[in-house]
C-alpha cells in the first residue's frame, strides 16, 4: 500500500528496526548503530590499595541502585502507560483479513498531512478508537513465538463471554502474519487481531513484556495495565473494574 495510504509507513522511520519485539535482541551491527564503550585499562598490579578497591565497589553499588531507580521511575515500559490517560490512537490490519501488509496507523491527528488513525475503518480493520466508543476495552498483546502470551489470551477467551458489554482485541507484534493467523484458528479466538507490522504500536503502548494487557473505561480512559502473566481469577476482577 502506499505511504499515503491509511497505514503506508511512517515518513523517516524503518519500520523492520524501528521496535525489536518482547524478548527480541535489538540489532547492534547495522549502520549507525553505537558500540558499547572499551572497559577501563587495568591499572599495574598490586597498584590498587584497599581503600580504592572500597571507592570502586561503592560507586558500582551507586550505579546500580541509579540503575534500578531509573527502571521504575522513568521508564514507561516498567508500569505501562499512566493511568486515566486515554488509548493512544491506531488502526492496523487484522491478520487474517484480504487487506494488504502495511504498517499501523499512529497519526494521534492530521499534523504534517497524515490520516488520523481514529479515521481509518471498515472491514477488515482493527480502530481501537471504535471500539472505546462502544464500551470498555481489554487489549492484549502478542508475539507468534511466545506460549505463554498466546496462554493468556487464552484465559482471555474463557473469561470473555461473561462481558458481553467489553470490547476484546488483540495485537500481534511483528513476526509472521500467516503464522498468527494459524494461531488464531488453532486456538479458536473470536477476537480480532491486528497486526503491528513495525512495532510502532506496541512502542505507543510501552509493552516491555509478554503477555501484557491493558484496560480502559469506555471512551478509552486507562483503568489498568497487566506486566505478565493473570489467572483467570486476577484477570476477571480487572475486567469487572472497567464495567461498572
Amino acid at each position: 500500500m502506499s505511504p499515503d495510504g491509511p497505514f503506508g509507513r511512517r515518513p523517516g522511520v524503518d519500520p523492520p528496526e524501528s521496535a525489536p519485539a518482547p524478548g527480541e535482541e535489538p540489532a547492534v551491527d547495522r549502520p549507525g548503530a553505537v558500540e558499547p564503550p572499551p572497559p577501563p585499562p587495568r591499572p599495574p598490579q598490586g597498584a590498587v590499595s584497599a581503600v580504592t578497591w572500597m571507592l570502586g565497589v561503592l560507586v558500582i553499588v551507586a550505579m546500580a541502585y541509579i540503575g534500578l531507580n531509573s527502571l521504575r521511575t522513568e521508564g514507561p515500559g516498567s508500569r505501562g502507560l499512566k493511568v486515566n490517560s486515554i488509548l493512544p490512537a491506531f488502526a492496523a490490519p487484522q491478520v487474517d483479513s484480504k487487506l494488504p501488509d502495511a504498517d499501523a496507523n499512529i497519526a494521534a491527528d492530521s499534523s504534517g498531512g497524515r490520516r488520523p488513525a481514529c479515521t481509518v475503518r471498515g472491514e477488515g480493520i482493527l480502530n481501537i478508537c471504535e471500539l472505546a466508543e462502544r464500551g470498555p476495552v481489554v487489549l492484549a498483546f502478542t508475539v507468534d513465538k511466545s506460549d505463554r502470551c498466546q496462554e493468556q489470551v487464552d484465559v482471555i477467551e474463557r473469561v470473555r463471554p461473561r462481558f458481553p458489554g467489553v470490547q476484546f482485541a488483540i495485537v500481534a507484534i511483528r513476526g509472521s502474519r500467516e503464522q498468527m493467523t494459524k494461531i488464531k484458528r488453532e486456538h479458536k479466538w473470536s477476537q480480532p487481531i491486528g497486526w503491528d507490522q513495525d512495532g510502532a504500536v506496541a512502542n505507543a503502548y510501552a509493552v516491555a513484556v509478554c503477555p501484557s494487557v491493558t484496560f480502559a473505561r469506555e471512551g478509552g480512559q486507562i483503568a489498568s495495565t497487566s506486566l505478565g502473566f493473570m489467572e483467570e481469577a486476577e484477570l476477571t476482577r480487572a475486567i469487572g473494574e472497567i464495567s461498572r
